[in-house]
Order: structure tokens, then C-alpha cells, then sequence
């Protein structure tokens, strides 16, 4: 079983993320990832995007947002060989630990309704499906 290192990410990561949301994320209906938006993220609150590491290779991601009420937590990823593993679970484990450090009671996950493997891990580790209410969104020009 591996033992990743979780940490907040770096400058110097941004590109294995990158890498890596390529080829473990559900992207439907999102936005291309840029570096630019990560490194604005990393410049805004430089701990929101925590990575795990295993032999100087990022294997996992998660991003915890906090608006002053609530945490958010987004672009949990987790490499395909490292699934099962334990890595998603530690993952989300640090992000509510830096949500609760900030004061925040109640955080929420968004999860496409389609990614029914993604929904073993968040009910697993015991979030709840929150079946009457809908996310609103709009795309805004840059």
C-alpha cells in the first residue's frame, strides 16, 4: 500500500496536475484546465490545492475552498493505478482538516451525477447526496 506524501501543492506542480486531472479527472462539462487558472488559485490561497506525492510523483489531488461560511471541496483525482489505495480517502481527510482548521462547519462536494465511481468514494467516506437542490451555473466570458 503506498504511503503519499500530502501536502499543500507547489509552483512546481502545477503541470504533473495538470497531467494528471488530464488523465484521472471527469471533465465533462467543465472548463479547460490552464496553468494560469492554477497558479491564480495557488496565488489566492496558496494551501486550497493539496496534493498527494509517492516517489516524487503527484498521484492524487483535491482543492478546498473556503468563502468565509462554507468549505468546497473540488478536482478530487486520483491516479488510476493508485485507486483503492487509500489516496482519495487521505485526500479528502486533509482537506476537512483545513476546513475545520478556518472554522468551517459544513463543507459540500460537487459530483456529476454520471460519475458512479467517483459516488462510492464520497459516500464512503459519509457525505450524502443532496437530491433537492440544483447547481445554477454560467460560464463567463474572459
Amino acid at each position: 500500500m503506498p504511503d503519499p506524501i500530502i501536502r499543500a501543492a507547489t509552483a512546481d506542480d502545477v503541470e504533473p496536475v495538470l497531467a494528471l486531472w488530464q488523465a484521472a479527472a471527469d471533465d465533462v462539462d467543465r472548463p479547460a484546465d490552464t496553468s494560469s487558472a492554477v497558479h491564480a488559485l495557488m496565488t489566492r490561497d496558496p494551501e486550497a490545492l493539496i496534493v498527494a506525492e509517492e516517489a516524487r510523483r503527484i498521484v492524487g489531488t483535491v482543492v478546498i475552498g473556503w468563502d468565509g461560511w462554507r468549505g468546497h471541496i473540488y478536482r478530487l483525482a486520483v491516479d488510476p493505478s493508485y485507486r483503492g489505495l487509500g489516496v482519495g480517502s487521505r485526500l479528502l481527510e486533509a482537506a476537512e482538516q483545513r476546513a475545520r482548521d478556518q472554522g468551517c462547519v459544513r463543507i459540500d462536494a460537487i459530483v456529476r451525477d454520471g460519475n458512479t465511481l467517483a459516488h462510492r468514494i464520497w459516500t464512503r467516506e459519509g457525505y450524502e447526496r443532496q437530491a433537492r437542490w440544483s447547481r445554477w451555473v454560467k460560464q463567463l466570458d474572459a
